[in-house]
């Protein structure tokens, strides 16, 4: 029997050497970490986590690859493109621009998330592609001209609920 436990110990040790077992349970009172890695992989994970969970995913029209490419296009924007501002008496202007593959991801991003749906209140957004980016003007009463100033481009681009379920229905070949 002491054999038979020694073995067992041996090759649940020799397997948790494999780099696809589960990491160790935390010592005690340490919270186990939650965080996957990078945000791009995190959110994939999380859309096909829902997508596998749910019976009625349609298969032949989930799309992962599309989501992948938004996430490109959200990652080349925050963290490759650049704002400036012209402040307006309701609102400001901006000028935002990048390298040639930043610029198709300023120009995707803006024709979909500068819209009235995806920001709160009454601002008028308007978007012009421009061969490096694009030119975003947003603009709502004389009061709101100071939060539009200080969330700029970046800020504003965050605004609203929108992006989860619109990362699943990316995923699902719902959105484009």
């Amino acid at each position: 029997m002491i054999e038979l436990a020694i073995f067992v110990a041996a090759a649940a040790l020799q397997h948790s050497d494999h780099a696809h077992s589960a990491a160790p349970p935390p010592a005690a009172g340490m919270q186990a970490p939650v965080e996957p890695g990078q945000s791009a992989y995190a959110a994939l994970g999380e859309a096909v986590e829902i997508l596998s969970a749910d019976p009625a995913t349609d298969w032949s029209t989930v799309n992962v690859e599309a989501l992948r490419a938004h996430l490109v296009d959200m990652d080349n924007v925050i963290l490759r493109a650049r704002a400036t501002t012209e402040k307006l008496p309701n609102g400001a202007r901006f000028l935002v621009t990048g390298a040639p593959d930043v610029a198709a991801s300023i120009q995707n991003m803006t024709r979909s998330h500068f819209t009235r749906e995806n920001v709160p209140g009454a601002w008028n957004m308007t978007t012009t592609p421009i061969g490096d980016g694009a030119i975003v003007t947003v603009t709502g009463s004389a009061a709101d001209a100071q939060r539009i100033q200080a969330l700029g481009f970046f800020g504003i681009l965050t605004l609203g609920g929108h992006h989860q379920p619109h990362h699943l229905m990316i995923a699902k070949g719902q959105h484009h």
